[in-house]
Parts: C-alpha cells; structure tokens; sequence
C-alpha cells in the first residue's frame, strides 16, 4: 500500500506564572503532597461517599495553596510560624464534579469544605477513563467491519483518546474522541493513522455515542518509520564524542527535602498532578548588601494551547489543553539518568494519583545538575599600550528540568538559574508529529489549502540643527496601571517590559527591578469568534498582569474539558484591577508555530523556545564580578589535556 500522509500545521502557545515578589526544614508548606497524605485524602472522601454506594472517580489531588502572606512569614520564622497543611480534591461523584478541600494536619483528616461546580467544563481526565474508552472500538461491531473493509489486522490496532472541545454546542456530557492506529510493523503508531473514522465515546456511559465512517483512506506504510537504537542499521548519523562530567568534590548544590541551594541561589522544587514542576521561594545572595533577596515566589506552566490548523472533520476539534485537559503532572515521564540528564545530575522523584485515589509513583521525575561551557562574561582590552589582557570567566549555571509526554509529544522544560541573577524557562518539543491520512503521494496532487511599567524605545528627529545626526533614540517610560495597561502584544514596537519595586531605589535613584527578555513572539493564528480562540483567549497578549490572587491559577480556567472560555486569564481582567505597587502575577505567554518539515520525520528534532527574567537595577553592579571560573581538574590518563 502506498505511502500516505500529510504533516499538520499546528501552534503551541505556553502560558508561564509568574507570582512576584528560604529556609530548610524537613516540612517545608510547599512540598508536594506525599504517598500517605494521598491515601489520607482518598480515604476521607471514600468515608464520606463509599464507593460501595457512590461512583466516584479522583480527578486532582494536590496541595491546596498555602496563603501567601503565611508562606513569606514561614520563611522569615520557620521555627515559630505554623502553616495549615490542606490538600484540594476534584472528584467526579455520581456525575457531579465536586471540589473537596481537606485538613491534613490531624490525626484523622477531616473535610473543611466540600462544593459541587455547576458551570461548564470538566475536570482533567483521568489515566482509566481513557484506557477504558480507547478500548471499546476493539470490541464495537462497525468498528471491526471498518477494519476488515480496509484490509487491516484488527489485533494490530491501538487506539488513543483526544479530547473533543467545544463548538458552541450545548453540551451536558463528557465525551473525548477516540482514534486508532495501526501497529504492526513499528511502534510508530502515531504517523498511521486508520483515517475518516469518527469515534465520539461518552465517559459517563462508557460507550460509544456517536460512529461514522467517511470512506477509505489508505494507511500509511511503516516504511522508515521506526526510531529505536535497536533497530537503526549503520550507517548511523555524525561521530558523538564521550560524554563525561567530572566532579571530584561532587555537585555545587545541596538538596534537601525540595529545597535547593547552589551558589548564591536558593529555591523551592514542587510538583503538582496539573502543572508539574513548580519552582517557588526563590532567592539569591547579594554579596554587597550580604543578604539574601527574594526574587519569585512562585512560577510554573499554566497552561499549554495546542490548536492544529485543520478545519476538516477528522481534525477540527484538535485544540487541545495538555494541562487542563490532561494534567502535565499526570503526564510527566521518568526520566533516563546519563540521556534526559548529564551523569552528573540529581534526581527527584514524584507522586501522583489514579482514578481510585491511589498514589501513583514517578521515579526521576525532576533531574538537577550543573552545566558547564558559557561564558559568564570577558573582554580583551588591546587599547592599553604595553599592557594587553584577556580576563574572562566561565560560567556555571544551574538546570532543573523535568519530561512531560502528552500522547505523540514530549516536551522538555528547563529551568536554567545563573548567578549573574537570570533566571531562564525553556520549553522543547519532541516526539511524534500528528498526521493526517490523505491519498496523495506529492505535494503537486494537492488542490486545497494545507491546513496543516513598560519601557519603549523611541526614535527622535533632530530637527533643530543642535547635532550633525538626524535622529537618535530614547526612552519613553510608561507605567502601567492597570490590568488593562499591562495587556501587552510583544512585537509592535521595540520595548522592554520591567517589573520593578516603587518603594526601592537604588543608590543612584534607579527602580529596583527585574527585566523579561521575552522569546520570539508568538500571537493567535484563530480569530477572535472562533470557539477554541474564545476558550485559549488568554493567547489574545504577550504578556499580562494581574494582581495576586490565591485562586487565579489556571490561565485558561479551572475547569477545562468542555470549558466555554468563561473563567480565563482573559476575562479575569476584564475587571481592570489596579496593579500599580500591588503584589502582582506576571503571566508570559511564549508560544511556536510550527510548520512541519521532512526533518522532523519520523521523530522530531528539539524546538525549542526560550526567554529571560533579568535583573535590572537590581544589584549595585556585576554581581558575579569576583566570581572565580571553575578550577581545571587534569583526567586521569590524559595528562595533557584538562577539562572542568
């Protein structure tokens, strides 16, 4: 069978929170919930609702957040200062979503408060519903005949849920889609996609409500397809060197109990079932003033929007939510010590939870080392006569980083710390493109569109015959206000976006500070009408600023499957709150419009996208000035080389 498949467009917007602005105890308030404070949960809501009477199904376990002002006091007092220990609970119970916050602090948990959501949209699937509706094709009869009609080998089959969306339908029922693949021959399932079958399964049924087959598609071979090691025939690609860190005195950071100390920084690891890694608490050292500063309290992945650019019927409802929809916890994956992470690296591993409330562990879920091989900064001065010097530095920074793996792709998340004061989140993907069975073998066959306080930079004209230039630039400085003011469009013209603390200056009067360097911008490819834009309308600005709110957390709302876009980033501030000298969230999207290429088959290579939280005025000068580059450890057997 020939050859058929066709790469689709797509566009992924990531929505980082930031909540601006660290002493270790064995009970830090922020740490993830642990195996026993799951099962603690799960059997105070079973004692309440049995399950011998009551369908019940857990959907989020996590830490409830903390207040604030009780954490900063926390830091500032460990020894003195109690923090509630709470975990919130989202369960589908008898068909109704309730959110169920419990105290874990005695003996016996008890439930402070246990609400039922009656608005649109559900909570994040669960790992079981989804195995369970992706295996009733094997078993529905039209299915079966769809099969047999094509020529396929039913037991060679594998299905996979998608959700379904929404398209300004009523809809009172939760549905995902199911679509199946074929997996003889390489495990590549995902670029064999059995096409023009529509498969709508209702979860609370657990049957398939809606069946249609469009005609046959011819399935794509599994002609070079695979991409395991054990199965790759030379000649294999270009000549790796030996990967080799050397430490002798061991790492340069101290983990203990999710708290990390490395050079002049200190942070909080977390993990949540809904956005994974969690860095919070983090400050850094100021050698002048000698004190420690804090700088975020708290920055993760709100959400991830994945619409693809296909209005046709096997793909338009693929506008997906990975972490509401999803859970990017849920979906993290182990990571493979000396590949996902250097051989000098430190692991953590997580919890999560099933659909029974059982804990669910994650061996080396989040990885830490240290990365060698910048430069921190240098300069070669030849202007001296007589007197020519180089002096440079080399610079060390810090990695946490963490797999997550959502159907066909992987993203990696890093968090790089550095000691000038940087602090850089980046995001890869990976993985296994979504492809669409057409029966073309060229792209000439095709007939149809492939679906696949703010500073600005101003430009003066001279005009007054004061200079010999015509024109220069300047700065413009604007604060902004409100959240309205803060609603910012990266792009339009030159600019730079700095958060700074009004109440401090520095000792030449400049605003204490932090900078975002934002990465390539990223904007909405879907109008404003259009159903997914309505639900993903926290993509409509760059960047946004809300005032704190210890329940605006999810940018695009709590509850997402199904969501109608009415509990968003976006219509959060529509209230246009004042953010002027308020403790404030800093929400960044960043986002790749990918338009696939023959490269990125049959897995894709790393794309990846980057940006920058930078001091600005922040410290009296350079702050890693004296910093020393690392010392030069000779190899053993290598006595003419050195290496750090």
């Amino acid at each position: 069978m020939a050859s058929t498949m066709k790469l689709v467009l797509f566009s992924a917007l990531m929505f980082f929170s930031f909540q601006a602005v660290v002493s270790d105890t064995p009970q830090h308030p922020l740490n993830p919930l642990t195996s026993e404070e799951i099962i603690r949960v799960r059997n105070t809501v079973q004692e309440k609702y049995p399950t011998s009477s009551n369908r019940l199904s857990f959907h989020y376990i996590g830490l409830d957040d903390p207040e604030k002002d009780i954490i900063l006091q926390w830091e500032s007092t460990p020894n003195t200062t109690t923090v509630p220990r709470k975990a919130l609970a989202i369960a589908i119970i008898n068909s109704q979503t309730h959110e169920i916050v419990i105290d874990l602090q005695k003996e016996n948990a008890i439930i402070l408060s246990d609400n039922i959501h009656r608005g649109n949209g559900f909570p994040t699937l669960s790992v079981a519903e989804q195995d369970n509706a992706t295996a009733l094709p094997l078993t529905y009869g039209p299915f079966i005949d769809s099969v047999k009609k094509r020529g396929l080998n039913l037991s060679e089959v594998v299905c996979s849920a998608f959700t379904s969306g929404w398209f300004g339908e009523a809809q009172n029922n939760r549905t995902v889609r199911v679509e199946c693949f074929m997996n003889e021959s390489s495990p590549n399932i995902w670029v064999r996609p059995i096409s023009g079958l529509t498969i709508l399964v209702d979860l609370e049924l657990m049957t398939i409500v809606e069946y249609e087959d469009r005609g046959i598609i011819p399935v794509a071979t599994a002609n070079n397809t695979e991409y395991r090691l054990s199965h790759q025939k030379p000649p294999f690609g270009p000549k790796q060197h030996s990967q080799a860190t050397h430490q002798p005195d061991g790492p340069g950071f101290q983990i203990s109990n999710h708290s990390v100390s490395w050079a002049n920084w200190k942070f909080h690891i977390g993990f949540d079932p809904r956005a994974g890694l969690v860095i919070s608490l983090a400050s850094i050292y100021d050698l002048e003033k000698h004190k420690s500063r804090r700088v975020l309290y708290k920055g993760y992945i709100s959400e991830l929007f994945v619409p693809y650019q296909d209005p046709t019927d096997d793909f338009y409802y693929k506008t997906f939510f990975d972490a509401g929809e999803f859970g990017f916890g849920l979906s993290t994956v182990s990571l493979v010590p000396n590949l996902d992470c250097p051989s000098n690296a430190e692991f953590l591993d997580a919890y999560v939870h099933d659909a029974s409330g059982t804990p669910v562990p994650i061996p080396n879920a989040v990885c830490v080392f240290e990365q060698y091989g910048s430069i921190m900064w240098r300069h070669t001065e030849t202007g001296i006569p007589n007197d020519s010097f180089v002096e440079t530095r080399t610079e060390v920074n810090l990695i946490v980083r963490t797999i997550v793996t959502v159907g066909n792709y992987d993203n990696i998340i890093d968090w790089k710390f550095k000691t000038s004061g940087s602090i850089i989140p980046a995001i890869a993907l990976s993985g296994i493109l979504e492809i669409k069975g057409v029966d073309i073998k060229h792209k000439d066959e095709i007939k149809s569109d492939q679906h696949g306080t703010l500073t600005s930079l101003k430009t003066v004209r001279v005009t007054d015959g004061s200079s010999k230039r015509k024109s220069y630039w300047t700065t413009e400085t604007e604060t902004a206000k409100s959240e309205n003011d803060a609603k910012i469009i990266i792009g339009n013209a030159p600019g730079e976006l700095s958060v700074v603390n009004p109440n401090k200056k520095t000792a030449v009067g400049n605003d204490v500070g932090y900078r975002l360097i934002p990465a390539i911008p990223a904007h909405p490819l879907l109008t404003d009408d259009d159903y997914p834009q309505i639900r993903g309308a926290f993509t409509n600005f760059n960047v946004w600023v809300t005032p704190y709110n210890r329940t605006e957390k999810w940018a695009g709302g709590l509850y997402v499957d199904h969501s109608h876009g009415e509990d968003t980033l976006a219509v959060w501030t529509q209230k246009n709150r004042d953010i002027e000298n308020k403790d404030i969230v800093l929400w960044h999207v960043t986002g790749i419009h990918h338009v696939p290429a023959q490269e990125d088959f049959p897995i894709m290579p790393l794309l990846s996208t980057a940006f920058e939280l930078r001091p600005t005025n922040f410290f009296d000068r350079n702050p890693v000035l004296k910093t020393l580059s690392p010392k030069f450890v000779k190899w053993p057997g290598c006595p003419n080389t050195t290496t750090h």
